[in-house]
C-alpha cells in the first residue's frame, strides 16, 4: 500500500507536478495563489503601467504589421487574451496549432474569432497523417497522445514572431497560476528550458524521427527556433496574468457577452466544467484520463482546486465532484481516438498500464489501487500482468 498526501486546502495530492506542501500541509499552488491574493488595488494598477510601458518599448522593434502574436484555440482564455490586447489598442494576430481534434462547438468558437474579434487569424493545420503517427508514437513513447498540441501550441507561435519580426508573443493564465513554480512577483515570461522541461516533458521532434517513418521534414512545424535567432530577434513571450487580474468564471462571462462564445454543448464525462478544452477534445479525456493513470489524479482535480481558491467551490463540494468524474474511463472520446489511430482497446489498456506510478499504485487481487483524497482506497481497474514476471505486459 502506497500513502498518497494531499494538500489540506485543495485536491492536490503531493505527487503533483512541482508541488510541494508546507509544514502545514499546504501546497505551493495554493501558497502562490494566496500570496496573489493579496494584491491591492495599487499594485494592479502598478503592474498595469509596467504592462503598458513594456509595450512602449516593445514596439521600438516592431518592423512588421503586427504589435503582437496570441497564440489562440478559439477557447475561453484565448477570447480574453486578444480581447485585452485590443483594449489597450495592440494590433495583434492571431495564431493557432490546429491539432485536427475539435469539438464541434470549439471549431465554431474559432471560425468565429477573425470577426468577432476583427483581427487576422494564422491557422496551421499539420498533416493528418502526420498527426495520427505522433498521437501512436506519442502515446508508446510518453504517454501522451497529445504533446504535439503541447508543442505546437509553444513554439509555432515563437517561430512566426521571430518570422513576421512580432516583438512580443502573449499569453494567458501565469506560470505560477498553474503549479506555484513561480511567486506571483516573480513576472516569468516564455523560456526554451521552461517549455522544453514543463510542456515537453524533456522531448524534441528528434526523439520522433524515424518512428513509423517520420522524417525531420514531416516534424518541422515543431522544431524550436534556435537561441541566436531569438536573440537577435528580440522576441518577448509574456503572461497576461502577471499584469491583470485572471480569473476564467469572471472572464467566460465576459466573452459570451461580447463576442458570443459557446461552451460545451455536452457535459464532460471526466470533469464537471463545459468551458474549458474545446480545441482537443481529447484533453479533458484520454489524455486526461492517462493522467489519473499515472499520477492518480485527474482533470477535475485541476479545476475543482482553481475552483476552491477562487471561492466557487469548498473543499468538500470538491472532493465529491473528484470522486465522481476523476477515475472515470471516457468511452464516447477513446472510441473516437482508437478509431482515429487504428488501435485496440486492449491494447491501449496494456500500454497505459506501463505508465502508472509506484508511490501511487500497487497492485492487489489483479486489480490497481491507490489511496484517496476522502481517506481510504479504492480499487480502479484490472492489472494486464504477464503471469511469470508479475509485470505490465510490454508491447
Amino acid at each position: 500500500m502506497r500513502e498518497m498526501i494531499y494538500c489540506q486546502r485543495c485536491v492536490y495530492p503531493q505527487i503533483s507536478v512541482n508541488i510541494s506542501l508546507d509544514d502545514d500541509g499546504v501546497c505551493s499552488s495554493c501558497r502562490a495563489f494566496e500570496d496573489a491574493e493579496e494584491t491591492h488595488l495599487e499594485e494592479w494598477k502598478r503592474r498595469e503601467s509596467l504592462f503598458l510601458d513594456l509595450c512602449e518599448s516593445m514596439q521600438k522593434h516592431t518592423a512588421g504589421d503586427y504589435d503582437c502574436i496570441v497564440p489562440v484555440g478559439g477557447g475561453k482564455d484565448s477570447y480574453y487574451q486578444v480581447h485585452m490586447m485590443k483594449k489597450y489598442g495592440l494590433k495583434p494576430l492571431m495564431v493557432t496549432y490546429h491539432g485536427n481534434n475539435y469539438l464541434p462547438e470549439g471549431q465554431a468558437n474559432l471560425d468565429r474569432m477573425k470577426d468577432a474579434l476583427q483581427c487576422d487569424h494564422y491557422i496551421f493545420h499539420p498533416n493528418t497523417e502526420v498527426l495520427r503517427k505522433l498521437n501512436r508514437v506519442c502515446f508508446k513513447m510518453m504517454g501522451d497522445m497529445n504533446w504535439h498540441n503541447h508543442a505546437g501550441i509553444k513554439i509555432l507561435p515563437m517561430a512566426l514572431a521571430i518570422k513576421f519580426q512580432v516583438p512580443l508573443v502573449v499569453w494567458g493564465e501565469t506560470f505560477w497560476d498553474i503549479s506555484g513554480m513561480f511567486s506571483a512577483d516573480d513576472f516569468p515570461e516564455y523560456n526554451k528550458r521552461m517549455i522544453l522541461e514543463h510542456d515537453l516533458r524533456g522531448y524534441t521532434l528528434h526523439d520522433m524521427v524515424g518512428q513509423e517513418g517520420l522524417t525531420a521534414r514531416d516534424l518541422s512545424f515543431i522544431n524550436m527556433p534556435s537561441d541566436q535567432a531569438f536573440t537577435q530577434s528580440h522576441v518577448r513571450g509574456i503572461c497576461v496574468g502577471n499584469y491583470f487580474p485572471w480569473d476564467p468564471n469572471q472572464q467566460v462571462q465576459v466573452i459570451k457577452e461580447l463576442y458570443n462564445w459557446e461552451d460545451a454543448r455536452l457535459p464532460f464525462e471526466r470533469t464537471y466544467r463545459t468551458m474549458s478544452n474545446l480545441d482537443d477534445m481529447h484533453e479533458n479525456g484520454i489524455h486526461d484520463y492517462m493522467k489519473f493513470i499515472k499520477f492518480g489524479y485527474g482533470r477535475c482535480s485541476d479545476h475543482a482546486s482553481k475552483d476552491i481558491r477562487t471561492g466557487y467551490m469548498t473543499r468538500d463540494e470538491a472532493i465529491a465532484m473528484v470522486r465522481k468524474y476523476d477515475h472515470v474511463k471516457p468511452r464516447r472520446d477513446l472510441a473516437r481516438w482508437l478509431e482515429y489511430v487504428d488501435m485496440s482497446e486492449e491494447a491501449f489498456d496494456r500500454i497505459a498500464d506501463r505508465f502508472r506510478d509506484p508511490r501511487v499504485w500497487w497492485i492487489e487481487d489483479n486489480q490497481w489501487h491507490k489511496c484517496n483524497v476522502w481517506g481510504g482506497y479504492s480499487s480502479y481497474g484490472n492489472v494486464y500482468l504477464n503471469a511469470d514476471k508479475q509485470q505490465p505486459y510490454k508491447i
